[in-house]
């Protein structure tokens, strides 16, 4: 039988949680970045409006 190696696991597990954390942020930054696009291009849409009067 093999013998389980818990260094591996541990340092496997690490990774993963890690690689959670960082899609997590990752996720977040995305979500402000195309939040702030939407608004300014909704901005930009209402000053031309206001333009056509």
């Amino acid at each position: 039988m093999m013998e389980t190696n818990y260094i591996i696991i541990g340092l496997v597990l690490t990774a993963v949680i890690v690689l959670i954390i960082w899609l997590i942020r990752r996720n977040q930054k995305d979500r402000k970045d195309f939040e702030r696009t939407v608004n300014q291009s909704e901005l930009n849409l209402k000053k031309h409006k206001e333009d056509d009067i």
